[in-house]
Formats: structure tokens, sequence, C-alpha cells
């Protein structure tokens, strides 16, 4: 019966993480460049009761006897599903339709990763930065910050989709200045470390980022709108009411369990 209790119990644990998982994707539906994590199980070890059995002749089956221990989570995966892109008109609002990240400098140096394109232009001592949110600048192809020189007109500076910064000139079109936007990719994205802000930092099971621009891969940075969500409500919907049932399912497990080592203790000889 402890066999029975133990295993109810790692169910319980499992499908709470499960849902702890499914709410935090309920909770980001509208979060700009979120992408939907997944819980996956695996079993436990098993434990052999009997190598090997017979039937009532006493013939070798060719199976034995083995219970199994129970479930854990093996891991939550990051389902990258390009979202859909949201029309916001503003001028330094950028999606990527395609793979690849936008390249955030943290504040102790180092580099994060993130498709939250709700970026700002923050006024410095040498011209204009582009940032994130948080007040991060963004990394170009050379990975330094992205700052218009002093000289250029802000409301005359835009975007082509290689994510070429462009200002009019005097003849009145558009020439670009010599900055573009980075974009990096991953060998293993699923392997890259959630860090919090929508942003992602590189580990050894992702490999290291290999900086490119977007039309070197297909990739295209589209001005004026932001990548919503990929969480699908329906289907996180669907999960909760699944997990709830498994985790439901399990307490009775134990319940059961209980109540029959009640009653073997009971016993009377």
């Amino acid at each position: 019966m402890m066999r029975a209790l133990w295993t109810g119990a790692s169910g319980m644990i499992a499908q709470q993480t499960n849902v702890d998982t499914i709410g935090n994707n309920l909770a980001n539906v509208n979060t700009t460049g979120y992408k939907t994590g997944t819980a996956e199980f695996k079993s436990l070890l098993y434990q052999t009761v009997q190598a090997t059995s017979t039937n009532s002749e006493g013939k070798f089956k060719p199976v034995g006897v083995q219970v199994g221990l129970g479930v854990r989570n093996s891991a939550i995966s990051t389902n990258f599903r390009q979202g859909s892109l949201l029309e916001t008109g503003g001028d330094f609002d950028f999606a990527i339709e395609g793979e690849g990240f936008f390249m955030v400098q943290m504040d102790d140096g180092s580099t994060a990763y993130t498709r939250d394109g709700n970026l700002v232009m923050a006024i410095g001592t040498d011209g204009y930065t582009l940032t994130n949110s948080a007040g991060n600048p963004i990394l170009d192809t050379n990975l330094n910050p992205i700052v218009i020189p002093e000289g250029y007109d802000i409301n005359d500076v835009s975007v082509d989709r290689f994510g070429n910064f462009m200002a009019k000139g005097e003849d009145g079109n558009a020439h670009t200045i010599g900055i573009q936007m980075g974009i990096a990719l991953f060998n293993n994205p699923g392997g890259l470390n959630k860090i919090g802000g929508s942003n992602y930092a590189e580990t050894g099971a992702s490999g290291e980022a290999r900086v490119t621009t977007a039309g070197a891969v297909g990739t295209k940075i589209v001005n004026g709108y932001l990548e919503g969500s990929n969480v699908q409500v329906v289907d996180e919907m669907v999960n909760l009411i699944v997990a709830q049932r498994a985790y439901e399912f399990n307490s009775k497990v134990i319940n059961a369990s209980d109540e029959m080592l009640q009653q073997a203790n009971n016993l009377r000889s």
C-alpha cells in the first residue's frame, strides 16, 4: 500500500507543476512576444516484483511483473511558434517575422535575447539610443548599442524590413545611416534560459548565438507591429481541465490506499 501512496503523491506534485505552467501561459496571454510553455513528464523507476511469471500450468510467461513508482516532470519546453502580428502604428515598434531574437544589453553588460519589439528612443549625450521599455539598449550587428547620432531628426528616421536605419537626406529620399539591427539565431532555442521580462539567456544547451541580419536568414523585421503571445486560450483551458482531473484522480489513489491500510491495521486475529 505504501507504494501506491508515494505513486499518487508523485502524480499530484507533477500535475501541480503542470497547472502552474498552464496558469503562467494564461497570465501572459497578452504579453508581447511571449512563448507558450508545456510541461513534459516521464515515469520513475520500475520495481521488479517478479522477474518471471508462470501460468496455472507452470509454463513461463514472456513478461515479468513490474510496478511503476510514479511520475515526475522531465522538462518545461517552450513553443517558439510565430505569434500573430498586431498593428500598433508605433514608430519604434518592431515584430520579427520568422526566426531570431532581438539582442538586449543588460545592466551587468551581458546580452539577453527577446522577441519583444516594444522599443523606444531614449535621449542621450551623444544622440538617441534605441532601448526596450526597461531602458536597456538594443544591439546592432556589431553588438554595439544602436545610437542615432546627433544631427538627425528622429522624426525622419525609419527602419526597413532588413533592419537598416534610414533617414531623409537633402533630396527628400531615405538613405541608410550605416546602422543595422542585429538578429540572433540559436541551434536549439528550446535550450534558452528564461530570465524574466520576456528575455532569454544563452546556455550550453542552446548553443552560442549566431549574430546575423534579417535579410540573410529570410527573416523580416516589420515596423509598426508587435508580435503577440502565441498562447492558444482554448487549448490551455482544455489542458487545465485535464490537469485538474488528473490531480483529482491521484488524490483518490491516496485516499483509497489510506483506507486499505486502515482496514489492514484493524484486522483481528
